[in-house]
C-alpha cells in the first residue's frame, strides 16, 4: 500500500509516517519511482508507534523497544527482559519529571496567589 493508503488507515497524517521513517521507526520498500510501499504489517507497528508515544517515549527509545513489544488486546508487553527494564527506567524519569512539575505549578500557584493579593490591597487603598 502507498503513504496515503496507510495514513487513512492509521489515522497517522503522510507527514506523520515520513517523520516516522525519518526516525528509523517504519522501513517502507522504495519503488523505481521513489513511492513508498508499505506492507500491511505497518499498519500494526504504526498503532505500536502510537500507543508508545502516547506512553511518553521519545522516538529513539521506541525505535529500541519496538522489535520487542507484542500485542496484548489493546495494549502493548514487552517481550524482551532487556527492554522491560529500559521501560522501567522511562516511567521512574517521566515519575521524576512529573514531581519536578508540580512542585512548578505549586510554586507558581504562590506566586500568582501572592500577586493578586498585592493587586488586590493596592486597589483597595487607591
Amino acid at each position: 500500500m502507498f503513504i496515503g493508503e496507510l495514513s487513512r488507515r492509521t489515522g497517522v497524517s503522510t507527514r506523520g509516517l515520513r517523520y516516522y521513517e525519518e526516525q528509523g521507526l517504519l522501513r517502507p520498500q522504495r519503488r523505481a519511482s521513489g513511492y513508498r510501499e508499505f506492507e500491511e504489517s505497518d499498519v500494526a507497528t504504526v498503532r505500536r508507534i502510537r500507543i508508545l508515544l502516547e506512553a511518553g517515549l521519545n522516538t529513539d527509545l521506541i525505535r529500541e523497544v519496538l522489535p520487542c513489544m507484542a500485542d496484548e488486546g489493546a495494549i502493548l508487553a514487552p517481550t524482551c527482559e532487556e527492554m522491560a527494564q529500559d521501560l522501567k527506567r522511562e516511567r521512574e524519569r517521566l515519575g521524576s519529571s512529573i514531581e519536578q512539575l508540580q512542585a512548578a505549578h505549586t510554586m507558581l500557584g504562590s506566586i500568582i496567589h501572592a500577586g493578586e493579593a498585592i493587586t488586590a490591597g493596592a486597589s483597595r487603598d487607591g
